[in-house]
């Protein structure tokens, strides 16, 4: 395990003079997304919801509805080299965070800049790549785990896909849990794993952060009978936007996660295809009629607060 990334309690909030002029801003490497569903577009809302500001950098552009990705096209790596430069250069960045990028190149691109940027962490999602051709599964796989572990503080990703990525050859008896799949990451150099979806008795699932050593934090909720497209970058942007407020990293985990059981709870169908989650739920009207007279309210990052988690998941 390497020591290369710092501590997330490392990451210190805006000086007092500068929290007036400027949120936390965090450097968002990820694809658009058509849909809406997830990508840049779902990293935006969502770091804004939890009040941080998203600097996008697109690593090129998937072919998507609402049911499934049918296609990528990548930017070249040398277009996401020049957005990042110039942003990173111009904007202090509290954080990095890495969602699906596309090509060995692009990932290149990322581990180079994370080295520069020493101090940042980087937070980055391993999606579920079953879309894909297997040979750029198996090169994009493969260059992630040798560029980009290295400098990753935290990986999220979802038990399934973490366990096949991480532990092909698993051989025990049981299924491996969180501590086993952040033991394996460690290996790689990463120090931290938040687990997702890990399946519990009664209809529940247990979301999990771990190092080799120990659990951190875990949220259980109950499961939502619904298939949801952009649950992972919802959670992976809303974890890296609230560490980059200075939350340290337990908290901002399970911050995060009562977010997006939030944003789950009131997802929505936009087509005919997977549900949606619904990241500005926070400003949806509270009753059917509202006073016309009274003062118009405009939720912020001040304004913003996860509310009590009622129904789970």
């Amino acid at each position: 395990m390497t020591d290369s990334k710092p501590a997330i309690t490392d990451i210190d909030p805006l000086p007092d003079d500068e929290e007036s002029a400027s949120l936390a801003c965090v450097l968002s490497f990820n694809a658009n997304d058509p849909s809406g569903a997830g990508g840049l577009s779902c990293d935006a809302v969502a770091m804004a919801s939890v009040g941080a500001h998203c600097m996008t950098v697109c690593t090129g552009t998937y072919v998507r509805d609402t049911s499934s990705i049918t296609d990528f096209y990548p930017l070249d790596d040398e277009a996401v080299h020049d957005q990042a430069r110039a942003v990173a250069e111009d904007v202090p960045v509290q954080v990095i965070k890495v969602g699906f990028v596309g090509t060995p190149e692009s990932l290149a691109v990322i581990a180079e800049l994370s080295d520069d940027y020493d101090g940042v962490p980087v937070v980055a999602y391993m999606p579920n790549l079953s879309w894909w051709e297997e040979d750029k599964i198996d090169a994009y796989l493969d260059a992630f785990r040798e560029l980009l572990l290295p400098q990753t503080s935290v990986l999220v990703g979802h038990h399934s896909t973490l366990r096949r990525w991480l532990l092909p050859d698993w051989s025990g008896d049981r299924n491996p849990g969180p501590r086993d799949i952040a033991k394996a990451a460690a290996e790689l150099g990463v120090p931290y794993t938040l687990v997702t979806g890990l399946p519990l008795p009664e209809q529940h699932i247990d979301n999990v952060l771990a190092s080799p050593e120990t659990v951190l934090a875990h949220e259980k909720f109950e499961r939502i009978e619904a298939v949801f497209a952009g649950a992972g970058d919802t959670l992976t942007a809303a974890l890296a936007a609230l560490l980059a407020t200075g939350m340290d990293l337990p908290e901002a985990t399970s911050e995060a996660l009562h977010y997006l059981d939030r944003c789950l709870d009131e997802g929505f169908r936009p087509g005919m295809g997977q549900v949606v989650p619904d990241r500005l739920f926070w400003a949806l009207p509270e009753g059917e009629e509202t006073d016309d007279d009274g003062p118009e309210v405009h939720p912020g990052a001040d304004y913003f607060e996860v509310p009590f988690n009622e129904t789970k998941h």
